[in-house]
């Protein structure tokens, strides 16, 4: 049985924003978490993008561009990849052998709250958004916000145009209050691209079971993600913590919901053994000392592209 892993959600982009020097095929040591030739490695079949621009470079459309044209420069231009924009792209992708490039916004500070601009970056190839990151904007409060405000006027219009768009809306990073508003205006599903189990350990950016019956009843899904600080207390953080996540979420009723979202070169600090996708085979180890080869397969990767068939533009 083929393992292929589809991962939703890794930051390579903004360190090619910021250290424009670098090349994505393959780069100096301690550099790339992601890498065209650790994707190979790893068995990849499909890699989410996110345009996540930092906090000092924030605020303006050019920065989003200039991610968006290293993804075309860098990333595109490897001949084992392919931007999915559709279903018939995901098709083609899979059977071709090449590995899914599928391009996400995390935070929209940039876009002033402007509808056009949404839409001309969905004609560039943004397939899935993120109203905001840790603080407020003009569309929503960040988790990490103390008022904890839902979204604005300009926020709800703004699901409104992906949802008509076919812009996966992603909560990952929204206020729990923001997060509701979503849910109950979402007229199609929603994910959550890097987030674990409150339940399992007690971080801000992590999902209440509420949250997590929510995604499963609309459909969505989950990205189990590696970040050790929403994984487990301490230094020590191992693989066999981020199952716990998996156990959980699936215990909930989410096994068809469950996938994978790193956030590789969106951390410094590592779980041990898993610190680039070429060690991702230690994950799919795990879980098959736990699951059925066929549950792991729809946790790596599976459950994710079953989700993008039904849900990416026809």
């Amino acid at each position: 049985m083929s393992f292929g892993v589809a991962d939703f959600h890794c930051d390579v982009l903004s360190k090619l924003l910021v250290h424009p020097h670098l090349t994505f095929q393959k780069s100096e040591p301690g550099m790339l978490d992601v890498t065209y030739e650790r994707l190979k490695e790893s068995g990849a079949v499909l890699q989410t993008f996110a345009v996540y621009i930092p906090e000092k470079l924030n605020g303006s459309i050019e920065p989003i561009l200039e991610c968006i044209d290293h993804f075309y420069q860098k990333v595109l231009t490897c001949p084992g990849m392919m931007l999915i924009r559709n279903q018939s792209d995901l098709t083609a992708s899979l059977a071709s052998g090449k590995i899914g490039a599928l391009l996400s916004l995390e935070g929209v500070d940039g876009l002033q709250g402007s509808i056009p601009i949404l839409r001309l970056l969905h004609r560039l190839g943004v397939r899935a958004a993120g109203l905001t990151w840790n603080h407020a904007n003009w569309a929503a409060d960040g988790v990490m916000e103390p008022r904890g405000g839902g979204l604005t006027a300009k926020g709800k219009e703004f699901v409104a145009e992906c949802d008509k768009l076919g812009i996966l809306v992603d909560v990952s990073h929204l206020s729990e209050r923001a997060f509701w508003d979503v849910a109950d205006l979402a007229e199609r599903t929603i994910i959550a691209s890097h987030s674990n189990a409150k339940a399992i350990f007690n971080h801000p950016r992590n999902l209440t079971d509420d949250q997590i019956k929510a995604i499963i009843a609309l459909q969505g899904l989950i990205g189990i993600t590696y970040v050790p600080w929403f994984v487990a207390e301490g230094e020590q953080v191992s693989v066999d913590h981020v199952l716990r996540h998996v156990d959980h979420v699936g215990g909930l009723g989410g096994e068809h919901h469950i996938m994978l979202g790193s956030d590789f070169d969106g951390i410094d600090k590592y779980v041990n053994g898993l610190t680039h996708p070429g060690e991702v085979y230690r994950l799919r180890e795990a879980l098959l000392k736990n699951y059925t080869e066929e549950q792991t397969k729809r946790f790596l990767s599976g459950n994710a592209l079953s989700f993008l068939n039904e849900n990416l533009p026809e």
